[in-house]
């Protein structure tokens, strides 16, 4: 990797802060990227329906250990035949049984159970999970589309305890995950890491998957002030980094993620 730019330790103009940002966002989404980070597991698949289950059950458990994150995704998949959108769909009572004893940190299989039949039921109804973000997407945010796409998934009898592992952008999360998911699905394929099959919503509408790394070195580089990781840090950063690139944002994602995870920001 290459050396922290000497001028990210002191005070930059905006020219020199983009010029920095945009090298080290081209140095970290890279395909080597992929290979300790838990978006290899929707690259294994080709299938839109595939790929969308696959990107948000990982999603959805990406918190932790990466390891464990990564042994954990795919051993759902492997649950799932390596066929997510098939599963979905064709479950039988007995295969959910298949789930039990699923466990990463407080998402178990109470929770991936009624995720399946919620995906079922999400997939009886729309063709694809794009079309249910489309209709409540903003110009430059989707964070009504998850508001909205989080109650169409829990519209079907849940268990209450399960509502905490899908985050919602009204009551001030960040939803980090969330944000992640859709940067995966949205922001093309060019550099060989995001999956980019989501042709109609704009990678001008995402927002930061903002956690302590990549929230730790915002602040660092002046573009957050917000001391919390919270739906409204999210929205202080998103003006910031609108303001370096309007139309890709969350390409500055892997500058702040690298420096923090890999150079020690």
């Amino acid at each position: 990797m290459f050396p922290v730019n000497s001028l990210a330790k002191n005070d930059m103009t905006k020219k020199e802060l983009k010029e920095f940002l945009d090298q080290k966002s081209l140095q970290y989404e890279h395909p080597q990227f992929i290979e300790t980070d838990p978006i290899q597991i929707p690259h294994l698949y080709t299938v839109k329906q595939d790929i969308e289950i696959a990107g948000f059950l990982t999603a959805t458990i990406s918190w932790g250990n990466r390891k464990s994150i990564l042994t954990n995704a795919h051993k759902l998949m492997n649950i799932m035949g390596n066929s997510p959108h098939d599963f979905v769909l064709s479950h039988t009572t007995t295969d959910l049984e298949q789930l039990e004893g699923f466990v990463h940190r407080t998402f178990n299989s109470i929770d991936i159970t009624y995720f399946m039949r919620a995906l079922k039921y999400l997939y009886t109804q729309h063709e694809d999970m794009e079309s249910l973000f489309i209709p409540y997407a903003k110009d430059r945010s989707l964070q009504n589309a998850l508001h909205e796409f989080r109650s169409f998934f829990f519209s079907i009898p849940h268990p209450e305890r399960t509502t905490k592992h899908v985050s919602d952008p009204k009551r001030n999360s960040a939803a980090k995950r969330l944000h992640m998911f859709l940067r995966w699905m949205v922001r093309p394929n060019t550099a060989g890491v995001d999956l980019g099959i989501w042709k109609n919503l704009s990678t001008s509408q995402l927002s930061c998957p903002l956690d302590v790394h990549s929230g730790n070195v915002a602040r660092k580089l002046k573009l957050l002030k917000r001391k919390q990781n919270d739906g409204k840090a999210v929205l202080e950063l998103d003006t910031a980094l609108r303001k370096l690139d309007s139309n890709d944002p969350v390409k500055y994602d892997y500058a702040l993620f690298g420096l923090g995870v890999f150079e020690n920001f």
